[in-house]
């Protein structure tokens, strides 16, 4: 028996968002399109939805088989479902973001797929409504970096922290005063000293550290 016959149909598909943090700016990776409409127009990743798998599970391999890393934070961003936002056909995006370690992305897959990773102040008309998309992803980023420590997917496991600091201003668009950033960030947000040192920067070095996911996990306690 079949149901909803008198119901138009849609396409959905995903679209996703994804961010790579190098060179104290926040990037996002583009590529060309491959099919039609707008074949050869760079847009974000993405496809359609199969058969057999939910929204999520088609977020999840797109980002996947598009980077070849699986190991990666993902969000949902929202959908967007304007009727005139794809001339080829009715199609329902459900866009998602994802955080990348950009020094992980394998450049054979990024050589494959001509992707390319864009500052995110300095982007180029895409495809349909996706500089739209990332706006909205770039807002939701913001807002959430004050309460949960979704940054510390973007740089490497171990960091020191102006370099964190750089990232926090970089994602936020505005110089923070450094002695109150430090004193939030290190007042029982599971920012552990590794006892390190890291003299890439000067000759003086600096205090290495990492984010305690596991503590994190136990209490669920960041607050900038």
């Amino acid at each position: 028996m079949s149901y909803y016959q008198e119901h138009p149909k849609f396409y959905v598909s995903t679209d996703c968002i994804i961010f790579g943090y190098f060179d104290n700016k926040l990037h996002v990776l583009i590529r060309p399109r491959d099919l039609q409409p707008g074949k050869g127009e760079l847009s974000l990743m993405g496809g359609f939805v199969d058969d057999d798998e939910s929204v999520d599970n088609a977020a999840k391999r797109t980002v996947k088989e598009l980077t070849g890393l699986e190991d990666f934070y993902i969000e949902q961003v929202g959908a967007f479902g304007n009727v005139d936002r794809d001339p080829g056909e009715r199609v329902v995006s459900i866009c998602y973001f994802a955080l990348i370690q950009a020094s992980e992305y394998d450049e054979d897959l990024k050589k494959k797929f001509q992707a390319q990773w864009v500052e995110i102040t300095n982007l180029p008309p895409l495809y349909g409504d996706h500089n739209i998309m990332i706006e909205k992803a770039h807002k939701i980023l913001q807002e959430k970096l004050s309460w949960n420590p979704i940054a510390f997917y973007l740089i490497p496991e171990r960091f020191t922290l102006t370099q964190l600091q750089v990232l926090y201003e970089t994602i936020y668009g505005e110089i923070l005063d450094k002695r109150n950033f430090r004193k939030k960030l290190t007042e029982e947000n599971h920012i552990v000293t590794t006892g390190e040192i890291d003299k890439t920067t000067s000759k003086r070095g600096a205090s290495l550290f990492y984010f305690d996911f596991d503590g994190y996990a136990e209490d669920h306690s960041f607050k900038l």
